[in-house]
């Protein structure tokens, strides 16, 4: 399966988060441009991300030679979120191993599920859990419909995906946040962001944000309201965004995160059993490894690092 997530490497995606704190380094290794995300933190340092490259682990060693020199003389480390899939998540094979540290967080997931989307409907929906189908119909039955909307609309998904964090007890960004993507995106014209809201009789209570990139739609964020729930407009909307990343042209569609794995005792395993449920194969990914450019400090940054994921994680959670 060739590997997806190519947005992450996107001029859009870099001037996204350019807008975030985030300064785009824009740079060519082996005739490749690669986009390289530096961040200034403490007042004297700084980090590297690279997001999704290289695509191969034997560029590994080079890479990161090529980029320690390109990078400013502060920068403690370089934190690669790596695209090509593995057997478990967070594992790391051959000699990638011996050069680069498992970072204390991961940034983008690391499993999803990709589904193939380069065939006719009814494969697709044959290729579903009957329990996926059977939702899809009921939508359509208890009279979801699912309209595309503009930015305008934006504030309407963002009261829905506030009401989606209290419930699920998830972090959200602000909504200039997700205004922003969508205000960057219509000056591109080889990216799609689109906002997609499911309604009931004029009711609008679930939505999601989808990204259609070269081959491959990807399946950003979704919301909803605790009423009429019944409905099933999630899967009405996957389906929606299913049907037109097709006719856009990709081949593969994203779920883009979820559990590794089918674990009852996971917080997240509704949402595993959710986006298993359209087919497609699971896969997984490294997750974030560490290059460390100055390793005395990225110890010391790696046990700041840790006690913050854990206050965030364990005490105020």
């Amino acid at each position: 399966m060739k590997i997806t997530g190519a947005f992450l490497q996107s001029d859009l995606w870099a001037q996204f988060k350019s807008c975030f704190g985030w300064k785009d380094l824009k740079l060519q290794f082996r005739g490749t441009e690669l986009h390289v995300l530096l961040r200034q933190f403490g007042g004297r340092f700084s980090l590297a991300y690279v997001p999704y490259a290289p695509e191969s682990a034997s560029d590994i060693e080079e890479l990161s030679s090529f980029l320690k020199g390109q990078l400013p003389k502060n920068c403690i480390f370089i934190r690669y979120d790596l695209p090509w899939y593995v057997e478990q998540e967070g594992t790391l094979s051959g000699d990638a191993c011996g050069i680069l540290k498992k970072a204390s967080l991961d940034i983008q997931p690391p499993s999803s599920v990709v589904l193939d989307i380069n065939r006719p409907d009814e494969e697709i929906l044959k290729g579903m859990k009957e329990r996926a189908r059977r939702n899809i119909k009921t939508a359509a039955k208890k009279g979801v419909t699912v309209s595309r909307h503009t930015v305008q609309d934006l504030h309407i998904w963002y009261d829905l995906y506030k009401e989606t964090s209290a419930r699920d007890r998830i972090a959200i960004h602000p909504f200039g946040y997700y205004e922003k993507l969508f205000l960057l995106a219509e000056k591109q014209d080889d990216i799609d962001v689109r906002l997609y809201l499911a309604s009931v009789d004029g009711d609008d209570i679930a939505g999601i944000i989808t990204l259609f990139y070269k081959d491959e739609g990807v399946y950003l964020y979704g919301a909803s309201c605790n009423r009429k729930r019944e409905t099933m407009p999630a899967y009405a909307l996957q389906w929606q965004g299913i049907r037109d990343a097709k006719a856009a042209g990709c081949l593969r569609y994203d779920f883009f995160g979820m559990p590794p794995a089918d674990d009852p005792n996971h917080p997240m395993h509704g949402l595993y059993l959710f986006k298993t449920g359209f087919g497609g194969d699971i896969i997984h990914r490294p997750g974030c490894w560490d290059y460390p450019c100055r390793p005395v400090l990225y110890r010391l940054y790696r046990v700041a690092e840790s006690a913050r994921k854990y206050y965030y994680k364990k005490l105020k959670k």
